[in-house]
């Protein structure tokens, strides 16, 4: 994937996904001794960055495919993002997702058209089943990271970012399968070769930390995390042989320090986040990412689909 990649797939969402605002917090400045710009993907189309990479994927795909339908596996956002993408070009969705995901992100993609089929994350696989699925009714799978388009897609959000805070020292980025910061460092490491690019993962879902380490994408299992949106077994295959290259660090964050994460950007910059989409937050707040001490800190918000309740059980908790 190239710099060009990501460009192309720009001009494909130029006025259709939202060209979400750069955002800035001089409390959260003073507080982490950094000067941060922050990318709020939750005020993205379906809530989270993931509409980007779907769309760029969906509305690339001839037209007799689109007319079978796509089918997508996702704990919730990019099952969202599907939906909305697949009804924008006229065709039908079919996602699988696990019994278990939020059910406010289950009852948003039935809400945007897609037929939803369930299945156990801790003893069924994901990738098998949608693979399956997708044959048996003849859709073309549009999976959540490991697709070339979905990747690009993706990174349009550090282009925009980027074009708003060229200067940047530091890029902080959740990292679940690995495609959205596969995209952000692509077009990061091209536009700013010295830039330090850094994943965050829970410290119970550390795929990508661990693969990174070893050389070889490691599977932990599914990790038991509240960032659903970031739990992961294995890095993708596309996406580790970006990452390996392009990504500096990866650190983890705990879920205690995702939920103040969360209660910080809900307080002083009220911004609703998910405990996937504070990863950033959470990293910076919790000291994790000593480079970034005095530099010009470019930070994703990856999303914000969380329920009422649930939010209000998670920051609400002292």
């Amino acid at each position: 994937m190239y710099l060009e990649d990501v460009q192309d797939a720009a001009r494909r969402l130029e006025g259709v996904a939202h060209r979400t605002p750069t955002v800035t917090s001089r409390t959260f400045d003073e507080l982490t001794g950094t000067t941060s710009f922050f990318k709020p993907e939750n005020l993205q189309r379906g809530g989270a960055f993931k509409f980007r990479g779907a769309y760029n994927a969906i509305s690339s795909l001839p037209a007799d495919q689109l007319a079978r339908g796509v089918a997508a596996f996702s704990s919730g956002n990019h099952a969202q993002a599907v939906s909305i993408a697949a009804g924008m070009v006229g065709t039908h969705a079919v996602i699988l997702m696990p019994e278990d995901a939020p059910a406010a992100k289950v009852q948003a993609t039935r809400g945007y058209g897609a037929e939803v089929v369930t299945y156990d994350r801790y003893t069924e696989d994901r990738e098998a089943l949608g693979r399956a699925l997708a044959e048996d009714r003849g859709m073309t799978l549009v999976p959540p990271y490991e697709h070339p388009l979905v990747m690009a897609g993706q990174g349009t959000a550090a282009l925009e970012l980027l074009a708003d805070a060229p200067d940047l020292d530091v890029l902080v980025v959740p990292v679940g399968g690995g495609g959205l910061i596969a995209g952000c460092s692509t077009v990061a490491k091209a536009l700013r070769p010295g830039i330090r690019v850094v994943g965050v993962e829970p410290e119970e879902g550390d795929d990508t930390r661990q693969s990174l380490a070893a050389g070889e994408r490691i599977d932990i299992g599914v990790p038991r995390t509240i960032a659903d949106g970031l739990q992961a077994t294995i890095p993708g295959a596309l996406t580790f042989e970006v990452n390996r290259r392009l990504v500096d660090e990866i650190v983890t964050v705990t879920d205690a320090q995702l939920v103040d994460a969360m209660r910080f950007a809900f307080d002083r910059m009220k911004l609703v986040v998910e405990p996937s989409g504070a990863a950033g937050f959470a990293a910076l707040m919790a000291g994790a990412v000593p480079a970034a001490g005095g530099k010009r800190v470019g930070v994703v918000i990856s999303g914000g689909n969380v329920g009422s309740a649930r939010f209000a059980e998670l920051v609400g908790a002292s």
